[in-house]
């Protein structure tokens, strides 16, 4: 005899269920491992050999013609024509070769050929630099320019470098995030905006953090409004209710981004105000650097350098520079390194 009192289930109807509940079991020992697996402090996939990376990133075009890649050739050939086709652009007009107004030396023990445009450079860094002259690329137009040299790619969508030494490495300090991007001045990001410093497909708490250096908090809102007992009331509320979120609709890497982003700008209410406070370094430093240097860009970015350095002191990974403007050229603010007429 069988009780049919209760009611039964369809075999699809028992099959959504339970495919339901194993979904939550996987879930929840993912969520177990990721909080062993944080992206800070976590053990890096092999041992790095580099432990930070710092990006002085000049957008629009350092020309290496007039810096460090010296051109016999445009030296023979200058005023004519030039000798092979040239792929249109948005100009679509070629000139007669014009060769570098530069003259080369050759420096330091290695030889490097360094321009007279940097006197300095040449004195003290001929031993100090790798100059890799072998790089080329399809790609002409700033934007798709810019994505390739972050991401690999001409388009949106893929991780940038930051993400991936992020993702690879993490960060060696739990109070700070380990890819961040400095600006200072009136600098902004690149042509292809602020999805040059993108997670892409990664996690998307590996993408970039912006810092304002020299603005009067480097993270907007930093300084916390209410006592640190009703923050971490209202951070428990928060986080509970994004979890709740997270089961009910499935693994979403930006809730758990939401989260983890919170958590970390709870801790760098304490660490941004003491990496920014520069009022311990000495005079020595600071006019190594040229904090104090009357030209507003140069201190501006001297401002980046430093900070730089002190992030990777205390742990970051990976450390973007944003170039500043003097309003030359074609590009402006997103292109301060464009120098065509």
């Amino acid at each position: 005899m069988f009780d049919n009192s209760h009611p039964t289930f369809s075999r699809r109807a028992m099959l959504a269920r339970c495919s339901s509940g194993f979904g939550l079991m996987a879930l929840g020992g993912l969520r177990a491992l990721e909080a062993q697996d944080s992206a800070s402090l976590r053990p890096s996939h092999h041992a790095p050999k580099a432990r930070h990376v710092i990006l002085c990133y000049m957008s629009g075009g350092f020309s290496h013609l007039d810096s460090l890649d010296p051109k016999p050739t445009l030296q023979r050939l200058a005023g004519q024509p030039m000798p092979v086709s040239i792929e249109r652009t948005q100009f679509n007009n070629n000139g007669h070769i014009f060769p570098s107004p530069f003259t080369f030396q050759r420096c330091g023990q290695s030889g490097l050929e360094i321009s007279s445009m940097f006197p300095k450079m040449q004195q003290w860094c001929g031993d100090d630099l790798a100059v890799i002259r072998s790089m080329t690329t399809p790609f002409n137009e700033h934007a798709q320019g810019n994505f390739a040299f972050h991401t690999g790619f001409p388009f949106l969508g893929y991780p940038s470098a930051g993400a991936w030494i992020n993702y690879g490495l993490g960060s060696a300090n739990q109070n700070m995030p380990g890819y961040v991007v400095l600006q200072s001045g009136g600098a902004v990001a690149p042509h292809g905006g602020v999805g040059l410093f993108s997670n892409g497909f990664l996690p998307a708490h590996h993408q970039a953090s912006i810092l304002k250096v020299n603005a009067p908090e480097a993270v907007a809102n930093i300084q916390p409004a209410e006592k640190d007992d009703i923050q971490q009331a209202r951070l428990k509320l928060i986080g509970s209710l994004d979890r709740t979120f997270s089961y009910q609709t499935g693994e979403d890497s930006a809730i758990e981004a939401a989260i983890k982003n919170y958590e970390t700008a709870y801790r760098m209410q304490q660490a941004v105000p003491e990496l920014t406070d520069l009022r311990g370094e000495s005079a020595a430093t600071r006019s190594l650097y040229g904090l104090d240097d009357p030209h507003p860009q140069k201190s501006a970015y001297a401002h980046q350098c430093l900070m730089a350095r002190r992030m990777v002191e205390r742990g970051v990974r990976f450390v973007e520079l944003s170039c500043l403007t003097e309003n030359i050229g074609a590009g402006g603010a997103a292109n301060p390194w464009d120098q065509h007429g």
